[in-house]
């Protein structure tokens, strides 16, 4: 068991923690979330001792060992990549440490043979016999092959460095496991060997990821970081924010009798608990809902923004074609190649490829700023398309301007009536009110810099969206505001996206680049990864290593 009593943790006079008051018991797993600056990261730091919180305490039931996801990629630089995964056992690494010690002694006594007795003893009770294998077993389920065991990790490229220390945290089944957003740069495969493995673990696991599929695959509670509190409630990141969303609803409708209200919940967690039968952690999470009473539900106090993104005018028949289009990388490796499509009337499309170089790639050749190698595309004359790219910082290169003024230079010439509460609605519906509006651009963190750019977008009233990695930066709310407003959008759709619940519930046909051509399916995004005739033709059109490509 692991018990958080009355944390206090404050930075001047910013309070972070109030008297927070918590409990995580084995075979649960929490996903803690929160909007960001709300101090998610700085809570786990508080559970593994990292910080000390100016008040209150953490117990930990003795004997119980606790694993973090290490964020530090150079920490173990000069390490092995066997060795770092080992390390991840302090305690064993320190046995083996010991053990080479005392043998590798020209005058070995007799008490070092005592001692050493006692180390195999202990050695082998903690499965030291195994641990080379158990952890090599690891890496390679994380997609680290053995040719890269004994290589030193600063010899890795970011990626694969990402992996190990993923298996570090894992290794050797820790009672307690801290994961501060493991997702990041894991490919989808990772990721669901990741799900499968939390979905089967049977101790503690506390997670941070702004990965709502991922939450929703293995999370049984989500601890919410809200408003210097932290509140558990049961389910999954979806129960608790549909819950959330219905009870502020049924407040709302305060003419609603109390029976009818009660009732709608109570058909609410019956439907939900009857969805988590068909779930990875079908057992835990359905018993936990099973306990769940309606007053454990609360609306969420969280503010949303308003992504709503209204069309000029519908797109014609003619919106996109792509003919043969190829591009090749600065080291020579092929990007893609032959690509051939056309966008239709009603397209979502999910543009997926093996390399993001290629994604980043063709949306510069589609919107004017990179030429390709060979082949052309064409854009219908009816056609207004607006961009989010996945590095804005050429939007910002005047750190000075204030944010009134930015949006003001990117409003369209169909748009005449330009006032202050004009600029002030669309920066309003991103969450900038007040003298917010003032601030300058220079001082903006990532995801407020990502809200300005989709105010940009909004003020083009476009028919056509492209997104490249439009999640980056942006907090769970965001991402959920921004997911139903492109699901709701009645024009065309070409996102590019690690969020596998962005692509799921927008995506109606898939899109994958690679060297040797386009695969093009209109389906969802989960029927595309589970089409065996989809897994046959990658496998023919990435030749060479698929390992290297995905990096």
């Amino acid at each position: 068991m692991l018990r958080v009593n009355n944390v206090t943790l404050s930075f001047g006079k910013r309070v972070l923690f109030d008297e927070v008051n918590l409990t995580f018991t084995k075979g649960n797993c929490y996903g803690v979330i929160g909007a960001n600056g709300a101090g998610k990261s700085t809570f786990l730091k508080i559970l593994s001792g990292e910080l000390e919180p100016n008040k209150g305490s953490v117990e930990i039931t003795p004997g119980l060992r606790m694993a973090v996801l290490k964020q530090n990629h150079f920490e173990f630089d000069e390490s092995t990549v066997l060795n770092t995964v080992l390390m991840g056992h302090k305690k064993l690494w320190q046995i083996m440490q010991d053990r080479e010690t005392i043998y590798s002694k020209a005058d070995f006594t007799e008490e070092d043979g005592i001692r050493a007795g006692e180390l195999e003893a202990e050695f082998g009770e903690m499965g030291g016999y195994n641990a080379e294998s158990d952890a090599a077993a690891l890496l390679s389920d994380l997609g680290v092959k053995e040719t890269y065991h004994q290589q030193q990790l600063k010899e890795l490229p970011g990626p694969l460095k990402v992996r190990v220390l993923l298996a570090q945290a894992l290794f050797g089944n820790p009672d307690i496991l801290l994961l501060d957003e493991p997702t990041n740069g894991l490919d989808v495969e990772t990721i669901n060997w990741l799900e499968e493995f939390l979905a089967d673990y049977e101790n503690i696991v506390i997670v941070v990821s702004h990965d709502r599929h991922f939450l929703d695959g293995v999370c049984t509670h989500v601890a919410d970081v809200d408003r210097q509190k932290i509140k558990i409630f049961t389910g999954n990141y979806t129960f608790w924010y549909e819950s959330s969303q219905l009870m502020a609803r049924q407040l709302n409708d305060k003419n609603k009798k109390v029976e009818e209200k009660r009732q709608a919940l109570l058909d609410f967690i019956a439907r939900f608990s009857a969805n988590a039968s068909k779930s990875k952690q079908a057992t835990s999470r359905k018993k936990a809902l099973e306990k769940l009473t309606i007053e454990e539900i609360e609306p969420s106090n969280r503010r949303y923004p308003g992504i709503i993104f209204r069309q000029q005018r519908e797109v014609g028949n003619q919106i996109l074609n792509v003919s043969k289009l190829s591009k090749t990388a600065e080291d020579g490796r092929v990007l893609f190649s032959g690509v051939d499509f056309t966008i239709n009337k009603g397209d979502k499309i999910a543009l997926v490829s093996k390399d993001h170089v290629a994604l980043t790639s063709f949306y510069e050749i589609i919107t004017g700023g990179m030429s390709p190698d060979s082949g052309k595309f064409e854009w219908g004359s009816t056609i207004t398309s607006a961009y989010l790219p996945n590095d804005n910082s050429q939007y910002f290169l005047d750190k000075n301007i204030n944010l009134m003024d930015w949006l003001r230079q990117f409003v369209p010439p169909h748009v005449t009536d330009v006032d202050e509460p004009f600029l002030r609605g669309f920066l309003g519906k991103m969450l900038f009110s007040g003298d917010e509006v003032m601030k300058k651009v220079g001082v903006l963190s990532g995801g407020e810099k990502v809200r300005c750019m989709i105010s940009r977008m909004m003020l083009q009233d476009p028919n056509v969206v492209l997104l490249n990695e439009p999640t980056n930066h942006l907090d769970l709310e965001s991402i959920q505001a921004f997911n139903e407003g492109m699901t709701n959008f009645k024009g065309v759709v070409l996102i590019s996206s690690h969020d596998h619940t962005f692509l799921q519930t927008v995506a109606n046909r898939v899109i994958e680049l690679t060297p040797m051509g386009a695969i093009d399916r209109v389906m969802s995004f989960d029927e595309y990864l589970d089409d065996p005739r989809v897994k046959q033709l990658k496998e023919e059109m990435y030749p060479g290593s698929i390992e290297k490509i995905s990096l």
